[in-house]
């Protein structure tokens, strides 16, 4: 599925984010910066140590990263020049501003890309493995988080690509999407 947004093309693909060719990919991080399960695990793996070594100066410099919030590194071994980290919610039913933290990660990655005149960059659904956030609410803060920066702040973002990780994710993602572009 692919739709345009101004100058930006978003579009829905299942697969592995670490294989993605755009400028930068997200990792869903934890607040530590060091590595950890699902996508988080899969890209330190993937990317090597170098990947690591500067999370590592990261927190150093300004400790964990909290919710919401975004920081950019080196892609290591994979094909994407950057990998921007950021860490969304973990799901405590909805109201302690899951939805707000949700979609600021998206936002301050976009921001974070856009810093860097990235022009393409992938996303993988942001809290909905470990940190429990329910597939279809996520879709919808994603889909309109994304949607809403390309029609007001997006610059030198020309393609915006969901990295999903099964059937079901692309559904949620493509129906959010869909009840978008429609508006």
């Amino acid at each position: 599925m692919i739709v345009k947004v101004n100058n930006t093309t978003i579009s829905l693909v299942i697969g592995d984010i670490t294989h993605q060719k755009t400028d930068a990919i997200v990792n869903a991080a934890n607040s530590s910066l060091m590595g950890g399960g699902g996508v988080d695990g899969a890209i330190h793996r993937a990317g090597g140590t170098a990947i690591l070594e500067e999370c590592k100066k990261i927190v150093e410099q300004q400790g964990r990263l909290p919710p919401g919030k975004a920081v950019i590194t080196t892609a290591g071994n994979m094909a994407a020049k950057y990998v921007i980290h950021t860490v969304g919610p973990i799901w405590q039913g909805g109201n302690n501003n899951e939805p707000v933290i949700l979609s600021s990660a998206y936002i301050e990655s976009l921001r974070l890309a856009e810093k860097h005149g990235i022009e393409s960059i992938s996303f993988p659904s942001i809290s909905t493995g470990a940190y429990g956030y329910p597939l279809e609410e996520a879709a919808k803060v994603a889909v309109n988080a994304i949607v809403n920066f390309a029609r007001e702040e997006a610059l030198s973002i020309k393609e915006i690509v969901f990295v999903l990780f099964n059937d079901d994710a692309y559904a949620e993602y493509a129906n959010a999407l869909g009840k978008i572009s429609i508006q």
